[in-house]
């Protein structure tokens, strides 16, 4: 062989590795490229999951602080509050009517803490009525709480309304189902 063609194919061996070398490198640097921006997004997603749970314990406290204020969660003023319209027996109707329309609409979408929140305000509204009583019973279930349940039941239960027979019924099927009659 000739020394020309001898650097020929050194040259042509060179180039063809520099190019191999130069696509590996490529290569490295793009998937190093992909890490970053996969970091990057992960990061991103890291810091607004942060932001979403330093937004839910500012909710929780809210509603604590609304909680031990006596205000009802989700209720920008006390419902019982909203009226001072009461009838004999210390009821006031259109306050309940209302707060278990909120309660039923919060139940129905199922969060159960308002909807106690607003059948609280209705039994505020109207102490000792056995629908108002059935309601605060029914979310307190909901809630799994049911030694608290078990009282409202009771309560609804043991009342002598006769217009309120059916939550008085209501009242006694759910004592009966929980094994507390």
């Amino acid at each position: 062989m000739k020394p020309h063609n001898l650097i020929s194919i050194f040259h042509d061996r060179f180039a063809l590795m520099f190019s191999v070398a130069a696509v590996a490198a490529a290569l490295v640097l793009g998937a190093a490229g992909c890490e970053s921006a996969a970091l990057k997004s992960n990061q991103a997603l890291v810091q607004q999951q942060q932001k979403q749970i330093e937004q839910n314990q500012m909710q929780i406290q809210e509603m604590l602080a609304e909680q031990a204020s006596g205000t009802s969660p989700g209720a920008a003023t006390p419902i019982a509050s909203m009226s001072s319209n009461s009838s004999a027996g210390g009821c006031d109707m259109a306050v309940m009517s209302e707060a278990t329309r909120h309660g039923g609409d919060k139940m129905a979408a199922g969060d159960s803490t308002r909807a106690l929140g607003y059948y609280q305000d209705a039994l505020s509204a109207c102490p000792g009525n056995p629908r108002a009583e059935l309601n605060v019973a029914r979310a307190y279930e909901a809630l799994n709480n049911r030694a608290a349940a078990i009282q409202h039941f009771k309560a609804a239960a043991e009342s002598t309304d006769p217009s309120e027979s059916a939550a008085e019924q209501e009242a006694r099927s759910a004592l009966a189902r929980l094994g507390a009659s």
